[in-house]
């Protein structure tokens, strides 16, 4: 992988506070390979074909509409290189082709292996028989976390990024703000939103970074994945405002929550304020999808 050469634009979000929003637009990084997911699998792919295996594959971990399952296929097919992605649920094996998100990936060339939600929760033992199974395979864990993620975090913060007080990202399995507090200057606050009811994921992170710069708050609106009616008129409020599309797990959830924050005095008056938009937007096309089956009478635009 490249180090893309455009740069990440940081847009001001106009808020009534006496205080300063901004949104740096990770999510036009790479068209394909969206936001925080092309950093955290930099390093990991990078550090594999350095060891030239003799089989390439790539093998990872998501559940049915997962943004790095969607990555890492993208990634394999610009690549050439094969891609294995275990889904969790048994039952979506014969329901791939009305998940927008599994189709995709079908035809950017991965392979598929659905595993029972049993299998999924003990992925150590199962990333153990898949490496006996693919000795020379790159397995990376679920969303791209780990050690090598974190490394690659550190692509979204520079020299702009020094001029802001709070830092802001949503959190699913804790990679990227360990990446950001890890890599942040010592004079940030770190946010993290927790768009999942994870009550182990502070000590996840823990083990990423020694750093306790960062504080953790609950933006899951009900638990991962769940689609609030409330959130998508925020979403699409925000769409037609600002021109910027948010996503309805992560992005859109975050963003929601930092505006009730700046409504209830969170931030002291003249905080520079810094969101991350860690992409995630080929999941819009899901969403709907689910909405419709649901009757819901709401899309996200």
């Amino acid at each position: 992988m490249k180090i893309p050469e455009i740069e990440i634009p940081i847009t001001e979000i106009p808020v009534e506070k006496n205080i300063k929003l901004f949104i740096k637009r990770e999510d036009l990084i790479h068209p394909h390979i969206s936001g925080n997911k092309y950093w955290k699998l930099f390093y990991n792919i990078n550090q594999y074909l350095e060891r030239k295996p003799k089989n390439l594959l790539i093998i990872t971990f998501g559940g049915a509409f997962s943004n790095h399952i969607s990555a890492v296929a993208a990634f394999g097919n610009i690549s050439g290189i094969k891609t294995l992605g275990i889904i969790r649920g048994e039952e979506l094996e014969q329901k791939w082709r009305e998940n927008p998100t599994l189709l995709t990936a079908k035809r950017n060339g991965m392979n598929l292996r659905f595993v029972t939600r049993e299998e999924y929760r003990y992925k150590e033992k199962l990333t153990e028989f898949l490496q006996q199974e693919f000795p020379d395979a790159l397995i990376i864990p679920e969303g791209g976390t780990n050690d090598n993620a974190v490394q690659g975090i550190k692509m979204m913060l520079n020299e702009q990024t020094k001029d802001f007080d709070y830092l802001c990202t949503a959190v699913g399995t804790g990679g990227t703000i360990a990446g950001i507090a890890e890599f942040c200057e010592n004079s940030q606050k770190v946010i993290g939103f927790k768009v999942v009811q994870d009550s182990s994921l502070d000590e996840k992170i823990s083990e990423l970074t020694p750093k306790k710069n960062y504080v953790l708050t609950d933006a899951s609106l009900g638990g991962y994945g769940k689609i609030n009616d409330d959130n998508i008129r925020f979403i699409n409020d925000f769409k037609l405002k600002h021109n910027i599309s948010l996503d309805p797990v992560y992005t859109g959830k975050m963003m929601q929550k930092i505006f009730e924050m700046t409504d209830e005095g969170y931030f002291p008056e003249g905080s520079r304020v810094l969101c991350f938009h860690t992409g995630g937007l080929q999941g819009i096309e899901g969403a709907n999808l689910f909405l419709e089956k649901q009757n819901r009478n709401l899309i996200i635009i």
